[in-house]
């Protein structure tokens, strides 16, 4: 009997060994499988496979239309209200009456708010990559309103033709005292709609992380399925990427609110990461969008906006052009571009309305083709990211029909 009580013990042993040895097979194979899936996506670009690249992503893109169609029917009470509220505003737009005054105020408001809030989304919504609309329209724009400022001695620009055109006021030179709370006033509502709008960009890895979570299904995103490696990994050696991901994910886990506030406040690369944690843990909606908008929209915001009025300030650039001369070698061909092209700018400032002569800066020029070449590369990006997102619908259809056979 005890022999017997042994052999079957050892019986258990060895199958419970068989059992956990072919766990870990199955579950290496899945995981060289879909390495091997995500390289065949990651080779689906433009400058290595383009009539492929394009195909997917215009079926991708019809993709798109038809879930988003379906959802808009299952929806269709909301969009016939939204539809009826904008045929009310449209009937007002174009009836005459003394009302027209505050509906061109209101339109000009309007759109020039979702100018910004759509600029923000695009910086860190992204499809792959965010467009940096703050390097390219935000940053220049407070740049031009805060040297306008210091030149006219004044920031109560004609309006219009500010903010298409900045014109120093006609009125005489203006005594008013230029500060940088003033200044900081000037160009507040864009900049927080500008930050309203990032924070908006960063909803849908919450949401992704949240469905994904709650469904128990796959994780159909690159980024979840990384973070979800980083927590089972998370005992082991990691580099300093891995590190600095996991301290995110930790402060958004452990201190909730306050650790979101803190993540979103601060220039910081890895926010991403905390959308998909608040997502994963099912952080309540509010706690996430509110720390995340209160951080980037007011709090973030004003200390980039800061940052650039200081940078920008009169005494500040000047310093900085005669610094340029002292530069050895380089630093007189600096010099000559920067001088021409503010001396420019505070032509157009007085000469407002004045045929002058064409801008040949070559920085101008630099800065334009810098402008052009992030456009094409954000354009890029969202091609072959749908392109890859076809390719994955491809994957799991596959995947699912091995299975069932």
């Amino acid at each position: 009997m005890a022999a017997n009580g042994e052999s079957c013990a050892r019986a258990k042993k060895s199958s419970g060994a068989k059992d956990g040895q072919n766990g870990k097979s199955a579950d290496s194979a899945m995981k060289e499988r879909r390495q091997k899936d995500r390289e065949e996506r990651l080779s689906l670009v433009l400058w290595k496979r383009p009539l492929t690249t394009l195909h997917y992503f215009l079926l991708e893109t019809l993709m798109e239309v038809k879930e988003w169609t379906l959802k808009l029917w299952q929806r269709r009470g909301a969009v016939v209200l939204v539809l009826v509220i904008f045929a009310l505003f449209f009937l007002a737009y174009y009836t005459e009456g003394a009302h027209q005054q505050y509906v061109q105020y209101m339109e000009k408001r309007i759109l020039w708010c979702a100018y910004w809030v759509g600029l923000g989304i695009l910086s860190s919504v992204g499809l792959g990559t965010g467009l940096h609309t703050f390097l390219l329209y935000l940053g220049p724009h407070i740049a031009s309103v805060t040297l306008a400022a210091y030149e006219c001695g004044s920031t109560d620009f004609p309006e219009p033709p500010y903010p298409d055109q900045i014109v120093c006021p006609q009125d005489g030179v203006m005594e008013e005292s230029i500060s940088l709370f003033s200044i900081m006033s000037k160009v507040r509502l864009e900049a927080c709609m500008w930050g309203a709008g990032t924070a908006i960009g960063e909803l849908p890895p919450y949401f992704m992380a949240r469905a994904a979570r709650q469904s128990g299904a796959d994780p159909d995103d690159e980024d979840y399925e990384e973070f979800e490696e980083m927590l089972e990994q998370a005992q082991g050696a990691q580099d300093f990427a891995s590190r600095a991901k996991l301290g995110v994910q930790h402060l958004v886990q452990k201190v909730g609110f306050f650790g979101i506030l803190a993540c979103a406040s601060i220039p910081n690369p890895l926010f991403d990461l905390a959308g998909i944690t608040c997502g994963h843990f099912l952080v309540p909606f509010w706690t996430f969008f509110g720390a995340t908008l209160i951080g980037k929209a007011i709090i973030k915001m004003h200390i980039q906006k800061l940052f650039v009025i200081v940078t920008f300030s009169k005494h500040i650039v000047e310093q900085m052009v005669s610094l340029m001369g002292s530069v050895p070698r380089v630093g007189p061909s600096l010099q000559k571009p920067f001088s021409q092209y503010l001396e420019a700018q505070r032509n157009k400032l007085h000469h407002a309305g004045e045929s002058g002569p064409a801008d040949d800066n070559w920085l101008s020029w630099v800065f334009e083709k810098v402008v052009l070449v992030m456009v094409c590369y954000f354009v890029i990006s969202i091609v072959n990211s749908m392109a890859q997102s076809y390719a994955k619908r491809l994957q799991q259809q596959r995947h699912s029909e091995e299975k069932t056979k």
